[in-house]
């Protein structure tokens, strides 16, 4: 009886049924020890940058304008109530979307076989998806067409985002790990502020709020696509099986402890942080009494300060944590202090006191986005599964963005008082979530 070849059996040219086995095991990929090239470095900050000035002013402040717009359309109930659960819903629906991309668009990437690389066609098609979801969004007369625009808008960005990060993995040495990704973190609070200040000048003219901004990423994202030094793999990787395909939402806590530990600090914070962030606009009109019309230019000028406090402590964070090679004091100690600002936000009560806040909350996240993403790199556990892990890990990012709003949605309308601008109880519930979140960092062994 003759034998079946390996490509006549389903596996790629050339490879028996053995070797097909044989290179699940095998690492294509090393960690890279020389320095990451300067035009990829270069590039890779100033495209999170613009991305993030087009992906955060309508996430921030854009989809508070958005949903006041239809409250005064009539196609949202008005008052604080109806803005919370619009929030609510909007904010979790398009989270959903986000972390699904993230993981499904971090594997097929570790897996794109194409001569241009593995990483470089999602970067560019994510981000023109992510654009027409805002075009969608900007003209959506209900709140169903916005958030399907929303939905839609988070997809591709975060196709985008998924492959953009992994590049980190691929082309940034550990012993840079701690400085590039604290200027990632920069250029991304820098982009915030960028985007925040775009909505409040512009926040009577919704297509320039949502789109204008977009289409610069697009052309930004091209160039970094070419710079970008991407590998092509060297052979077409295996069909995958049942459990492979389970295993892109997946990475086993048992036998990658650490990077479990790391994933449930980063949800825990992230949850806190949009917590607050979900409902930010009915705050300050309902619990700090600012009007309507003044909300997006104060919230791009308190997170200007925010940013201004982070950009020292993150670059500081990162420069030290790479130069004493230790990480973990960082993470929970930001993430601790994280908690005690979220708790203070129930205290607050006036502008200045506000302002204030902002700083604390500022310096205490900068020391954050300074050493956690170096703290992740270094813990992943396969440097050809990069993209899939860290889309694993990215949804540490997207999943409390979909739970904190709906389950913020559930406790104010339980405990928010009559009016719904009560935030005692929730913003109590996300300061212990993040305390919570800087505790499971100690036990982590891989890193120090």
């Amino acid at each position: 009886m003759s034998s079946v070849s390996g490509a006549a059996a389903g596996n790629p040219s050339g490879m028996t049924a053995a070797s097909s086995v044989a290179s699940r095991e095998h690492h294509w990929f090393t960690e890279p020890t020389e320095p990451a090239k300067k035009s990829y470095v270069t590039w890779l900050v100033i495209a999170q940058f613009v991305f993030f000035v087009a992906l955060l002013g309508p996430a921030i402040v854009g989809i508070g304008l958005k949903i006041t717009s239809l409250q005064a359309a009539g196609a949202v109930e008005a008052g604080a109530a109806g803005l919370n659960t619009a929030s609510a819903i909007l904010g979790g629906v398009g989270a959903f979307f986000a972390t699904v991309a993230n993981v499904v668009f971090g594997r097929v990437s570790d897996r794109t076989t194409s001569r241009w690389g593995r990483r470089r066609i999602w970067i560019v098609l994510g981000t023109v998806i992510m654009t027409i979801g805002f075009v969608v969004m900007a003209f959506g007369d209900s709140l169903l067409i916005a958030t399907i625009g929303w939905a839609i808008a988070q997809l591709g960005a975060n196709m985008t985002l998924a492959p953009f990060v992994a590049t980190i993995a691929d082309q940034v040495p550990r012993f840079q790990r701690g400085a590039i990704t604290a200027g990632l973190g920069i250029a991304q609070n820098v982009g915030i502020v960028g985007g925040v200040y775009v909505a409040g000048w512009f926040a009577t003219n919704l297509f320039i709020v949502f789109v204008v901004p977009a289409i610069l990423a697009i052309v930004v994202m091209v160039v970094f696509a070419i710079v970008l030094p991407d590998r092509v793999l060297p052979v077409k990787p295996p069909r995958m099986t049942f459990r492979e395909v389970l295993e892109t939402i997946w990475v086993s806590p048992a036998k990658h402890p650490d990077y479990a530990l790391a994933w449930w600090s980063r949800f825990l914070i992230t949850f806190a942080a949009f917590g607050f962030t979900a409902f930010r606009f009915p705050y300050m009109m309902f619990h700090l009494g600012v009007p309507e019309g003044e909300v997006g230019l104060l919230i791009a000028n308190t997170t200007l300060v925010y940013t201004g406090a982070l950009v020292l402590t993150a670059w500081a964070a990162g420069k030290v944590s790479d130069r004493i090679g230790r990480r973990k004091v960082f993470v929970w100690t930001s993430t601790a202090l994280f908690a005690v600002g979220t708790l203070a936000l129930i205290f607050v009560q006036d502008i200045p006191s506000y302002y204030l806040l902002e700083i604390f909350l500022g310096a205490a996240y900068g020391i954050y986005v300074g050493v956690d993403l170096a703290l992740v790199v270094d813990v992943l556990p396969n440097p050809d599964d990069s993209g899939k892990d860290l889309g694993v890990f990215n949804m540490a990012n997207a999943l409390p963005q979909t739970a904190a709003p709906f389950a913020g949605g559930l406790v104010l309308a339980a405990t928010g008082g009559a009016s719904g601008d009560d935030y005692t109880v929730w913003f109590t519930v996300c300061a212990i979530v993040c305390l919570i979140g800087a505790l499971v960092i100690f036990p982590i062994k891989k890193v120090k």
